[in-house]
């Protein structure tokens, strides 16, 4: 079984996985399970994707038949979710990260992408630095704030296109509700691209809180302005999800027939770099010069629902 590091705050406790791609293998509040909790049988097979969280770096969701276009080349990448056409959700989720602080609070985590061997530079053309920090604060009240830090350097010569995000999976009661304002949603084909961005249906608004017990989902809302609040009334607590205005975007996908709903927070949409290399504008895609810098960050506030 991987190695896990707990921090804790309060009535908080965090379960990370440095190892098995940097994951949250739990979250838990007053015994209770806010994110959904990683099976014993997951990690010891270090399956990533059954765990809580995992942060999305140095971009998020999918790259169009795993060919990227920027600076007027293009650069395969890998395939790197089983027979799917697409490269997704970058290099961090599939690498292990290495402990450079470890408190009772607090938890910092490195990974370094150097992309000289074949392999890594299918991962990634570019050679990058990256850190992910978490860190547990208590409030008066009893409620607590978990806030996660995404970082990347540029460690090459040459500038490169990026993204950050995270992708924490919530548990889906029967009496989960979700509230969630938005401006407008892409529409996707088949392999989960993006399409047409288009005014946000019926059966996916949450301008108001209601229940997701029969959503499905697979997509990006633009306009995200924050919070997310997903309240569990069997559990008797809320989770607020909240991020840095950098991510305007919020992935949500709640599979039908599964009992959990991602709400992502990212900096960009789907196929962002081949989409602006085609002159699409707005897409989020940031460009990272040589030794040059970005974060963003994350905050999950749990409290009692009222």
């Amino acid at each position: 079984m991987s190695v896990t590091l707990d921090v804790a705050a309060g009535d908080a406790r965090l379960r990370v996985a440095p190892g098995i791609g940097g994951a949250v293998v739990s979250l838990r509040w007053r015994g209770i399970d806010v994110l959904r909790p990683t099976p014993e049988a997951a990690l010891s097979e270090r399956n990533v994707r059954a765990c809580a969280s995992f942060p999305l770096v140095p971009y998020s969701n999918r790259i169009r038949d795993a060919q990227l276009h920027f600076g007027g080349q293009t650069y395969a990448l890998a395939r790197n979710f089983g027979d799917h056409p697409n490269a997704i959700h970058g290099v961090g989720w599939q690498r292990p990260w290495r402990v450079a602080l470890h408190t009772n609070d607090t938890l910092v985590l490195a990974l370094e992408h150097d992309a000289q061997a074949q392999a890594d530079r299918l991962a990634w053309p570019w050679p990058f630095r990256a850190r992910q920090a978490f860190r547990l604060f208590a409030r008066d009240d009893g409620a607590c704030v978990v806030q996660a830090t995404l970082a990347l350097e540029n460690a090459g010569a040459a500038p490169f296109p990026f993204g950050l995000g995270w992708h924490p999976y919530f548990p889906k009661r029967a009496d989960t509700r979700l509230q969630c304002a938005a401006a407008s949603v892409w529409m996707n084909d088949p392999t989960g691209l993006p399409v047409s961005c288009e005014a946000i249906p019926a059966p996916w608004r949450f301008d108001r809180t209601r229940g997701v017990q029969d959503l499905v989902v697979d997509n990006v809302f633009n306009g995200w302005n924050g919070p997310a609040q997903l309240e569990q009334p069997s559990e008797g607590l809320r989770a607020s999800l909240d991020a840095d205005r950098a991510c305007g975007r919020l992935v949500v996908y709640a599979p039908a027939g599964r009992d959990f709903v991602a709400l992502e927070p990212v900096t960009h949409e789907t196929d962002a770099f081949n989409r602006a290399a085609a002159g699409a504008a707005g897409t989020g895609m940031r460009v990272l010069p040589p030794g040059g810098g970005f974060s963003c960050t994350m905050r999950l506030t749990v409290a009692a629902l009222a």
